[in-house]
């Protein structure tokens, strides 16, 4: 009988493991081992707004960062020499952006983002590309000293990087403002497992979770763009395929 109840109960602590493996005990959703119901487990993305996201390899979106994401790099080289030899800089819009990065640099944490958030707010007038809706590099958005959403949120990511922000502690996200009916483009920062919006239409940053008003479409990271799904992924307890997928596995059969 002990011998029984030891397996049993070092049988349970395997489950559970396993279980663990998928996410935490707070992620546990419907149904446990020991009530009716799948045992649904609820896994929250990394990505911005909790949401998961999958890479897409065509359509305008991917298109436009793809051919950003060359011109950019070639800014960050520019801006990186620039930085080293501010005397021979010959880009009057490099020492501009420079100026705020420097400010930047003299803060930590939130006050780092904060400071880069609200300067580049105040250094570009906003104004709108009408159909054409190009993105602009950073260099090229402060030459011209205005921009659009997205030319905020990519003058930021370099404006970040070159402060000292991880590359993988950056995005870009395009939503859909639900009060204001349209698409927009936000800077992201990841601080302390949070996400925060540099939002070109307010100073203040809030996080993910508090921008209620904002649906999560894409995600721009680094050479990839995704896709959000609309609801978290859920995973049955004893399959580690999404639940959709289980279930039309199921039916199938």
């Amino acid at each position: 009988m002990e011998t029984a109840a030891h397996t049993r109960a070092w049988r349970a602590i395997l489950v559970l493991c396993g279980l663990i493996l998928f996410g935490s005990a707070a992620d546990l959703r419907a149904g446990t081992l020991l009530s009716p119901g799948a045992g649904v487990l609820v896994r929250k993305s990394a990505e911005p707004f909790g949401v998961f996201a999958f890479a897409i390899s065509t359509g305008s979106l991917q298109q436009k960062w793809f051919a950003l994401k060359e011109r950019l790099d070639g800014d960050m080289v520019q801006l990186a020499l620039c930085d080293g030899d501010r005397d021979n800089c010959a880009s009057p819009a490099a020492l501009k952006l420079l100026a705020i990065v420097d400010q930047a640099r003299t803060r930590d944490g939130r006050a780092r983002l904060g400071e880069t958030n609200r300067a580049i707010n105040l250094a570009i007038r906003a104004t709108s590309d009408g159909a054409d809706d190009v993105w602009n590099s950073p260099l090229a958005t402060f030459q011209r000293g205005a921009g659009d959403c997205e030319d905020y949120a990519v003058a930021k990511l370099a404006a970040l990087r070159l402060a000292g922000v991880a590359a993988e502690d950056l995005r870009i996200v395009v939503v859909r403002d639900t009060r204001a009916g349209e698409e927009h483009a936000v800077a992201a920062a990841k601080l302390d497992g949070h996400w925060l919006m540099l939002d070109n239409r307010r100073m203040a940053m809030i996080e993910d979770d508090d921008a209620r008003s904002y649906q999560p479409l894409f995600v721009l990271y680094r050479s990839a763009v995704m896709k959000y799904v609309d609801e978290p992924v859920q995973f049955s307890a004893l399959d580690s395929r999404p639940v959709s997928m289980v279930a039309a596995n199921a039916e199938a059969r």
